[in-house]
Formats: structure tokens, sequence, C-alpha cells
């Protein structure tokens, strides 16, 4: 990854990161001060609730593709320590798709006459969940190439010897 896609991805994180961060004060300025516009149509304080829990499901994501691209810049992406990274990101994502479907739940009874709704809906949080499936498949191709570089390294030590 050049510098400039590493400081153009940054600069797009802390931007989300701090507009996320500010969604969720005023969500939870709502939440705590009353101010709530509840008109009885729709659970707004349940909705606000996991829509905080939605954001930081985001945010736990962003801060760890902030640290990879740290690792990459320093070149030290292919260690063991890349792992607990991914795996935070897909525990983010299933987080995610399981905020997403407390959504569809709650919005499902007011859906009755339309249920097309509440399957778009579900299917959305399948292809969230599906996005969870790819980065594991993405860990896995990290964890072979951690054993290739390992591998290489232990080649290295033996012709390092031989010579």
């Amino acid at each position: 990854m050049g510098k400039l896609t590493g400081r153009a991805l940054r600069a797009v994180l802390v931007v989300v990161l701090t507009g996320t961060v500010f969604v969720q004060a005023l969500m939870l300025w709502a939440l705590i001060s009353g101010n709530d516009p509840e008109d009885g149509s729709l659970p707004l304080t349940p909705l606000r609730v996991i829509t905080i829990l939605g954001i930081g499901t985001a945010q736990v994501a962003m801060v760890c593709v902030w640290r990879l691209v740290t690792m990459v810049r320093r070149g030290t992406v292919f260690s063991h320590a890349a792992f607990r990274y991914v795996d935070a990101i897909i525990g983010a994502i299933v987080a995610a798709a399981l905020v997403w479907f407390a959504v569809t739940a709650l919005n499902a009874p007011g859906q009755r006459d339309d249920p097309g709704v509440t399957l778009i809906m579900g299917g959305v949080g399948l292809a969230i969940l599906g996005v969870a499936l790819i980065v594991l498949v993405l860990r896995t191709l990290l964890a072979q190439a951690v054993a290739r570089d390992v591998e290489a390294a232990e080649m290295q030590a033996e012709l390092d010897e031989v010579i």
C-alpha cells in the first residue's frame, strides 16, 4: 500500500469516526434528556439504543482497520498480531448483523400488511453475515501468508548457516 493510499484511508477513517461519535452523542443525549418525540408509531427508544450499538460495531471495525494499516506501513502485517484485529473485525461484522436482525424484529410488527419489507431486511442481515464470511476467507489467506513467511524465514536461517 502506498503512502497516499494509507493517508487517504486514515483521513476517511478519522472523518467517519468523528461523525459516528457525534451521532452517538446526540442519540445518547436524546435518550438521557427525555427529548424523545415518540408518537407511538415506532418504538424510537429501542431503535436509538440499537443504533448506538450498531454504530459501535462499525467503530470497532474502523479502529481495527486503522491498526492493520499501521501494521502494513511498518511491514508487520504478516504476523500473528494481525489476527487479533482481523478477528475483532469479524466479530464486529457479526455483531452488526445481529443488531440489524434486532432492527428487523422491531420493525416486523409494523409490516404485517407488507411482509416483503421484513424479508428484504432479513436478506440484508444475511448479506452482512456474508461480509463476515468474506473477511473470514481473507483471514485464512492471511494465515497462509504468515505460515509462508515463517517458512521463508526458517529457510533463510538455514541458508545463512550453510553459507
